[in-house]
């Protein structure tokens, strides 16, 4: 079952590799959203939240189309990066890494949101009668507080970026050894003269790694809950 061609080994291995970096990437911006979201009080909160929360409604390939606007090589993002830092985007393993942390951002900002908004305000503001200042107070008590929302946000976003697809294609296209994810070679296998059974073996490898991920976030959310009552 496991008997794979090496582009095949190739595809699994830049899909966890894009998929890591895309989730470690994206999680300082997620803390950050989901705080503003859980905790301030600003007009145009509703807009910032259905903006962060569009990729999920928006067809995956509408996603990856506006990627390729903004960071392609003559797009405003994409230019700038290429001219000034010689960053390219387009076509590349570091777009798909771009196209899965946006695909994903929003499933870990609803996670950590609902982390942060379970917090008890009480502990924080006892925090704040020791002397801790907002910012002492969020990294020793709201975000180790938060920490199994944020271990299921991450864990959410990594099986998202893993699997996707049609941002991924239409942003860096389905270059082998580049940009060809285990999703993307899914999609060449089918369309191969006898590739189905190619095809397969990358489905089973597919559900084993998400299954897995699933199961380390069960294991690590109920460590990090169980710590978090001891301690409060």
């Amino acid at each position: 079952m496991l008997d794979l061609s090496d582009d095949a080994w190739t595809a699994i291995a830049l899909s966890v590799r894009i998929a890591g970096i895309a989730t470690l990437a994206s999680l300082p911006f997620g803390i950050a959203v989901a705080l503003l979201l859980a905790r301030g009080r600003f007009p145009g909160k509703m807009l910032v939240d259905g903006i962060v929360h569009l990729p999920l409604v928006l067809p995956p390939v509408v996603t990856g189309y506006v990627l390729l606007l903004l960071f392609g090589r003559r797009g405003p993002l994409g230019s700038f990066l290429a001219d000034h830092f010689g960053i390219v985007l387009s076509f590349r393993w570091t777009g798909a890494a771009l196209a899965g942390a946006v695909m994903s951002f929003p499933l870990m900002v609803r996670a950590i949101r609902l982390s942060l908004e379970a917090v008890d305000p009480r502990l924080e503001a006892a925090a704040g009668t020791l002397g801790a200042g907002r910012i002492a107070t969020f990294f020793l008590v709201t975000l180790p507080l938060a920490l199994p929302g944020v271990l299921v946000g991450s864990v959410l976003a990594f099986a998202k970026a893993l699997g996707e697809f049609g941002a991924t294609i239409t942003f860096v296209s389905n270059i082998p050894g580049e940009t060809r994810t285990i999703a993307a070679a899914i999609y060449t296998a089918t369309q191969t003269p006898d590739g189905d059974a190619e095809a397969l073996r990358l489905t089973v490898v597919a559900v084993v790694i998400a299954l897995s991920a699933l199961v380390v976030s069960e294991f690590l959310q109920r460590r990090a809950t169980a710590r978090v009552r001891a301690t409060a």
